[in-house]
């Protein structure tokens, strides 16, 4: 385990969130789903639960599908005054495997202290059990929608393997 370049030797936070609740309309492709009333609702409790637990996020590495974008743009409100954070649209976050959501978490520059990813399950449960080690703590199904897994590691984010899960939430407005 690679441990902390630089001076500053605090824990990074790693904050995983499911996307909120979304709506499966007939003849949308999968990428397109839009959030429902409820998963705008939730979207906007997890971002003040955020804020309340001192989860301010400096870098977001979101999916780029609708419901995902919608969900961030629904918690960045909540975030509003607290920071703001650079965002990138990944695209293995929406197609990939829990090892492809790992390798964009070790291109994340090592200047930012927490990151928040927005993704889908199973990949963000998957990997929630994965850097954990499977020591629990995660509902057996896995992230709720809109669920929420707070991680820390003391490796640089090139090196993260395992991170201690910490807390975990789901909002529900």
């Amino acid at each position: 385990m690679a441990p902390l370049s630089g001076a500053d030797t605090r824990p990074r936070t790693l904050v995983l969130l499911r996307h909120a609740k979304a709506d499966r309309p007939a003849g949308v492709p999968d990428a397109d789903r839009p959030l429902t009333d409820r998963g705008h609702a939730d979207a906007a409790a997890a971002g003040a639960w955020l804020v309340n637990q001192g989860y301010v996020p400096d870098l977001v590495l979101c999916s780029p599908s609708r419901r995902t974008r919608q969900t961030w743009h629904a918690v960045a409100l909540a975030l509003a005054g607290a920071g703001s954070p650079v965002v990138h649209y990944e695209r293995p976050l929406y197609e990939g495997s829990p090892e492809d959501l790992l390798q964009v978490i070790h291109e994340a520059p090592p200047e930012h202290r927490t990151v928040l990813l927005i993704g889908h399950n199973p990949a963000i449960s998957q990997l929630t059990e994965q850097l954990s080690a499977g020591s629990g703590g995660v509902d057996s199904d896995g992230l709720r929608t809109c669920g929420i897994a707070v991680h820390q590691t003391d490796t640089d984010w090139s090196a993260t393997e395992t991170a201690k899960l910490i807390t975990t939430h789901t909002p529900r407005a």
